[in-house]
């Protein structure tokens, strides 16, 4: 048997048969681990030669790894078989490199579910990643044609086959027979299988764009010879800067500028470019992008502007130039940009036309908007904040804010991240990839057009709150993205994160020579989420054995205006050193009686001795910006918000990490196919289904309302003896609408009589039977949970304060699926009915753990049946015993695709995007 990979999750992959008048599959383009670009599709009538030609150019010992023979007749049989109609062929992928076919992947049916995989990789191609890519693009494709296992032989001394299937991060069982080592996977991506493949995509990234991050060669492209226009203000930057270094212009007409030599081309230059900055105008700049292709320059970045973002033709000049860069394993950053910087002390390249650079040092910083990315360097500067790198990423035709998270990932130089993004476009990729990013070390974000210009239509609660913010801010609570709701509050915080340790907790201690600051310092600690707890009476003792004239000895502590350096440092030693303490906040107030510098000093000495907590300065008046140790606002506001972000991210980071609950397949189909079912039922339009379809829905989730749905008044009364006493009693047809109004639901039943003439008040009132729900009355605290559809970030599933309380309370969060246990236990614990959960005053504890379970297969469900647009369970009653869904809505509408990133490929600017 042959031996084997997988590999693709192209919407169009191949079909079982193939038609000359068919339309060309678009590719994937994707990442090999040297950082070149190769585009994965699926198999066309055109590809009969280069299979031949790959077949024929591999090796001897390959030929006889693939076929298990030295048979070079074999591979040409097995390309006439790929190129017939055979029906038993799932799915054929091919890889090409600079249009030549490189490696091939196909699935053939082996079972109902299961299909045999074989691939075959050129030569010289190798160790360069193709066998994981076609893998994870090849079980995407078969996934959605039904296939769940795949299965192949594999010669044991195959080595590299044997480790693409191991690392692939899929279930892999193995057995040896005769000599050969029969595998089978699961084509379902896990979550180890999609951690695997980010680890790879994050190495190959760096690869990728290391010579737009890093490079050694710079030339610019555009340069005036008058010294007016953006490619001189470019130059002027990159020469003053300090560049390490080559630098060159591209000119046709002169030799050198300013004392750059200058070329005609890019082809002329007499080294490679690692990196070329265009600034033409808009008519020319495709040209440029050709010229830098066929240069074989490692990046381009296009500053000039009136390209995509102004209508179909510039926008179609884009897509030339990215299919240009693409096809030469050129990245491309922008086009509308201001430009690139490279801070670190050994190249200190600054390629845009701001004149702000920060100082040196370990904060990456993307920025969508050219105008904010230079108000956050000249931010960065006037903080102190040191930068090591810098991207505008314009109009984004290629390189995108998840491309750099993957890049800095593992760069050790990188120790955080900020963003000013204005658009989502892979929203779950980006989740993913912060999360990943966040556990290591501190991203932050701000995010331009927040506000709702209105709430979208829906008939549930869930639709109406679910708002343009909320999707990002759930976004970022799960991957531990620090919101900021400004760019200055974003550098603040990235200056106390890139100075201080992460706090320990949230208790801060406040001390200050002006007694009223320091009591305001910590009303404004308390509003934002910190404790600023009473001192215990040894440290107390210990404190006040230095503070004189004031009674301000426990917390704030209130030094007095006569205070001295001495004083000031004998305080904060045993803050410093207690446990009672996770954070101290000095504010200093300059006085003829006690100048501030000394003070500023003394600050520095007990810094100095004890550096494992965070000391933050807020030093009025002018005092200096640098204090060994210390991190220095301006205002105190300032330092409690930087602090309260720096407290949150640390608890995020406390929290041990696990896993969304792994699919299940059998219970996805079974579901999708019944909401594929009722759909039908309803000519494929949108839908409220009805009680008994709910339930059948629902049920394998765990998810379908308590009680029974029945059809008569006799039945009812059995269902509700059975259920026991009180009852409650409503119309399950999705087609009557306001129910309660028209007295169609009947609460707190007692006898059997009573639901009796209850449903058959229901019939008289519609002149009809209708079928009923019988439900039991359950006390409990009321919970709301939901599932809405964004086009952005696709499902939400919602929790909130349930009954009539969700609107007027409005207390709930959103969260996006897949997610874990924990993102589930974060939600419910963030709502302020979470005491009332938790046994609020000696009242029992709701069974927390099956609330946090419904949420769990909610979210579940989200995923597994993208035909449910919308779904309110509302009120979900929380007991001790657990929780009781009694309400239970739901909408079904054609599924819309979400693009999840996986498997990898880059961005397609024609189809989903990525974040930044």
């Amino acid at each position: 048997m042959p031996e084997t990979l997988p590999g693709s999750n192209l919407s169009d992959a191949t079909p079982a048969s193939l038609t000359a008048d068919r339309r060309p599959p678009r590719a994937a383009d994707v990442l090999l681990t040297d950082g070149r670009i190769a585009s994965i599709r699926p198999l066309v009538p055109a590809d009969r030669e280069g299979l031949d030609a790959l077949h024929d150019a591999v090796s001897d010992e390959f030929l006889r790894l693939r076929f298990f023979a030295y048979d070079r007749s074999a591979g040409h049989r097995y390309v006439e078989h790929l190129m017939s109609e055979d029906e038993g062929t799932v799915a054929t992928l091919v890889a090409t490199l600079a249009g030549r076919i490189v490696a091939v992947a196909t699935a053939e049916r082996e079972s109902t579910d299961a299909a045999e995989v074989a691939f075959l990789v050129a030569d010289d191609e190798h160790g360069h990643g193709l066998g994981s890519l076609l893998l994870e693009h090849l079980a995407a494709a078969c996934r959605d044609r039904g296939i769940r296992r795949f299965v192949a032989d594999v010669l044991p001394e195959n080595a590299l086959m044997i480790r693409v299937f191991r690392d692939a991060g899929f279930t892999v069982s193995r057995r040896t027979e005769l000599g050969v080592v029969g595998v089978e996977m699961s084509t379902e991506a896990s979550a180890r299988a999609i951690e695997a493949a980010d680890a790879r995509e994050c190495a190959s990234e760096a690869a990728s764009l290391a010579p737009l991050l890093r490079p050694s060669t710079v030339a610019v492209v555009g340069v005036r010879r008058e010294g007016a226009g953006l490619g001189h203000a470019v130059l002027t930057s990159i020469r003053e800067g300090g560049f390490t270094g080559e630098v060159y212009v591209v000119h046709p007409a002169v030799s050198e500028i300013d004392g750059v030599p200058a070329y005609p081309s890019l082809r002329d230059v007499p080294a490679r470019v690692d990196l070329a900055l265009v600034t033409v105008p808009a008519a020319r700049v495709l040209a440029a992008v050709e010229d830098a292709a066929a240069a074989d320059v490692g990046s381009v970045v296009v500053i000039s502007s009136g390209l995509g973002e102004l209508g179909v033709e510039g926008a179609a000049i884009q897509d030339r130039m990215l299919r240009t860069a693409r096809s030469h394993d050129m990245r491309l950053v922008g086009p509308n940009c201001l430009g690139v910087m490279a801070n670190d002390p050994g190249i200190r390249l600054n390629a845009t036309f701001s004149p702000a650079v920060p100082p040196p040092g370990g904060l990456a910083v993307a920025s969508q908007s050219g105008g904010v990315g230079i108000a956050l360097l000249d931010l960065a500067r006037e903080l102190g904040l040191g930068v090591q790198a810098f991207v505008s990423l314009g109009n984004k035709a290629d390189v995108s804010g998840n491309d750099l998270l993957a890049a800095w990932m593992d760069d050790p130089d990188v120790t955080g991240a900020a963003l000013y993004l204005e658009s989502f476009g892979n929203a779950a990729k980006f989740a993913r990839m912060a999360r990943r990013f966040s556990e290591r070390k501190p991203l932050l974000a701000v995010v331009g057009g927040r506000s709702a210009s209105g709430r979208r239509a829906g008939a549930s609660h869930t639709a109406a709150a679910a708002t343009p913010a909320v999707g990002i801010d759930a976004l970022f609570a799960q991957a531990g993205v620090i919101a900021s709701p400004t760019a200055e509050a974003m550098g603040r915080t990235a200056l106390l994160l890139a100075e201080q340790p992460l706090p320990a907790g949230r208790r801060l201690a406040v001390v200050s020579n002006a007694g009223g600051l320091g009591v305001l310092a910590a009303d404004a600690a308390e509003a934002a989420g910190l404790l600023v707890p009473s001192l215990t009476d040894d440290l107390r003792t210990r404190v006040g054995a230095h503070v004189s004239v004031t009674t301000g000895t426990s917390n704030p502590v209130d030094l007095g205006a006569g205070a001295s350096a001495e004083n000031l440092t004998a305080v904060l030693g045993p803050l410093l050193d207690s446990d009672e303490t996770d954070v101290v906040l000095v504010v200093v107030v300059p006085t003829r009686v006690a100048p501030a510098g000394p003070l500023v000093d003394a600050v520095a000495r007990a810094r100095g001795a004890r550096p494992d907590k965070p000391v933050v300065l807020v030093a009025l008046g002018d005092l200096a910006t640098e204090v060994p140790g210390v991190t220095v606002f301006r205002a105190t506001d300032h330092a409690i918000d930087a602090v309260a972000d720096a407290v949150r991210y640390a608890e995020w980071r406390r929290i041990p990490a696990d896993d969304p609950e792994p699919r299940d397949a059998a219970r996805a189909d079974s579901a999708r196919a019944t909401a594929r079912a009722a759909l039908d039922v309803n000519d494929g339009a949108p839908r409220w289904l009805g009680a008994a379809d709910v339930s059948h829905l629902l049920e394998p989730y765990a998810l379908a309302p308590a009680g029974a749905v029945v059809h008569d008044p006799l039945r009812a009364a059995e269902v509700a003896t059975g259920l026991g006493f009180p009852v409650a009693v409503k119309v399950a047809d999705p087609d009557v609408v306001h129910k309660t109004d028209r007295g169609l639901v009947r609460v707190g039943l007692g006898t059997a009589p009573e639901v009796l003439a209850a449903v058959r008040a229901f019939g008289e009132e519609l002149g009809h039977d209708v079928p009923t729900l019988v439900q039991p009355v359950v006390a409990g605290v009321e919970v709301a949970l939901g599932i809405t559809r964004d086009p952005q970030f696709g499902p939400l599933v919602m929790v909130a304060a349930g009954g009539v309380a969700t609107n007027i309370l409005d207390d709930r969060t959103f969260l996006m699926p897949p997610f874990s246990r924990r993102d589930a236990a974060a939600a419910i614990r963030s709502l302020r009915i979470w005491p009332l959960l938790d046994g609020y005053r000696g009242a029992p504890r709701t069974d927390v753990a099956g609330l946090e379970a419904t949420l769990v297969a909610l979210g579940s469900l989200a995923v597994e049946v993208p035909e449910v647009a919308e779904l309110d369970l509302n009120p979900v009653m929380c007991t001790p015993d657990g929780p009781v869904l009694v309400d239970v809505k739901v909408r079904l509408a054609a599924a819309i695709p979400v693009d999840a990133g996986v498997p990898r490929r880059l961005r397609d600017p024609a189809g989903p995007g990525s974040i930044g």
